[in-house]
């Protein structure tokens, strides 16, 4: 009889179709900016609709490789994604006011080295976590390993991408307090983390106001006058009256996005029908949520965060069936990725946190980003698949079990 060609775990692969469903309705709807001046109104959503199939294609061929070959993910595409962030330091391009991307030569197309580097540096964790797990927890040096990594990841990535850096440390943090590091270790950790953020934030808030000012015209420091605006939050002066606001450019994506939640009631506008999406930057990507909020209302709202938070839950059950430590290591360490990353896109929407430039997992239009999205879905899933066929236990198995019983309570007696 022929095998499907989908295996692994129904519930994630049911959440993948979905939220590709809902990206391929709301990208269509929020697209009006993508298809001004082009040929034909369906051009946005064909192309994301290719990406979606060829996204579709990359996680069933990634659930199909046995997930113990993910290690090397961790040992060889962690140092090739750390090369890869150096070069985008000097080589990278500028898109929507970040050098972030690089160039692949005589392909013409773009791709984060970021994106690549959070599934690399989770595998290695993973590894390092795995392989380090003693009876009363994890080996004393491990958190030495761990840390030293991500602080290279981390920190080749922040002076472009600020908020990408916080977002992978805070899941690998999470997996360390998963992974059982020592709490003698762990929480002297997590209070000095707490210590440095504090001091980071108020840094920034003391930064001067002028966009122009020397200290933001090098490479390194270039960023810092958009975070020190974004955590001050000095450009939506919500005191003012409503006939007297005016719109800026700087605050014109909090204010869009925000008029669009408001419009959400219960069952929203129906898809097609959002107003904000002609004036909100970005409608299809980072701020895709506020336009799911005003199509679908609070009902939609709540059905995408329980997407995402379902298939948390769903991969913690998954990593308990795994008799070995790295397979489950990996798919909590996915699934959190995923789940923080949409939290964050989803508290910018509606105002509750600031702009960060994170999109909606498998719902925000994209290229690379969805692709490797999806093979992080096909590395989980591959992961369901070990925890299913380990789970199994054929009938000769079960018989041996049964006659190894007998044979000790006979012995006994």
């Amino acid at each position: 009889m022929k095998q499907s060609v989908l295996k692994g775990d129904l519930v994630i692969w049911t959440i993948f179709f979905l939220l590709s469903g809902i990206s391929l309705i709301e990208v269509f709807s929020a697209g009006s900016q993508l298809v001004y001046g082009e040929s034909h109104f369906l051009s946005a959503f064909i192309k994301q609709a290719g990406m979606l199939v060829f996204a579709t294609i990359v996680a069933v061929f990634v659930h199909h490789i046995p997930c113990r070959y993910f290690k090397l993910v961790g040992v060889a595409g962690y140092p090739l994604t750390v090369i890869l962030l150096i070069w985008v330091l000097f080589k990278g391009v500028d898109i929507n006011g970040g050098a972030r991307w690089l160039q692949v030569p005589f392909l013409g197309f773009t791709f984060q080295p970021s994106e690549l580097s959070k599934g690399a540096l989770i595998a290695f964790v993973s590894l390092v976590l795995s392989s380090s797990q003693r009876k009363d927890g994890a080996d004393q040096n491990a958190i030495t390993t761990i840390l030293v990594a991500t602080c290279i990841v981390c920190g080749l990535i922040f002076t472009q991408n600020l908020s990408t850096a916080v977002m992978i440390f805070g899941v690998i943090v999470l997996m360390m307090w998963l992974g059982r590091i020592p709490g003698r270790q762990f929480y002297p950790f997590v209070v000095g983390i707490a210590i440095f953020c504090a001091a980071a934030y108020f840094t920034l808030l003391s930064l001067p106001d002028d966009s122009h000012h020397p200290f933001y015209q090098t490479k390194v420091t270039e960023r810092f006058s958009t975070w020190h605006h974004r955590v001050a939050d000095d450009n939506m002066d919500t005191s003012v009256p409503a006939d007297s606001f005016v719109v800026t450019d700087e605050n014109r994506q909090k204010v869009h996005a925000r008029i669009a939640v408001a419009n959400a009631g219960l069952k929203g506008l129906m898809p097609g029908n959002s107003v904000q999406r002609d004036f909100l930057p970005q409608s299809f990507s980072d701020f895709i949520f506020a336009i799911i909020a005003e199509e679908l209302g609070i009902a939609g709202c709540i059905i995408v965060l329980l997407l995402y938070i379902t298939l948390f839950i769903r991969a913690g059950r998954i990593a308990s069936r795994c008799d070995s430590n790295f397979p489950a290591f990996l798919i909590l360490g996915l699934a959190t990725l995923l789940m923080v990353q949409a939290l964050l896109n989803m508290m910018v929407a509606v105002g509750l946190f600031p702009v960060t430039g994170q999109t909606l997992p498998m719902v925000s239009r994209g290229g690379t980003s969805t692709i490797i999205t999806a093979g992080y879905f096909g590395m989980m899933l591959s992961v369901s698949r070990y925890a299913r066929s380990n789970g199994k236990k054929t009938l000769p198995n079960v018989a041996r079990e049964v006659s190894a019983e007998v044979r000790d309570d006979f012995q006994k007696n």
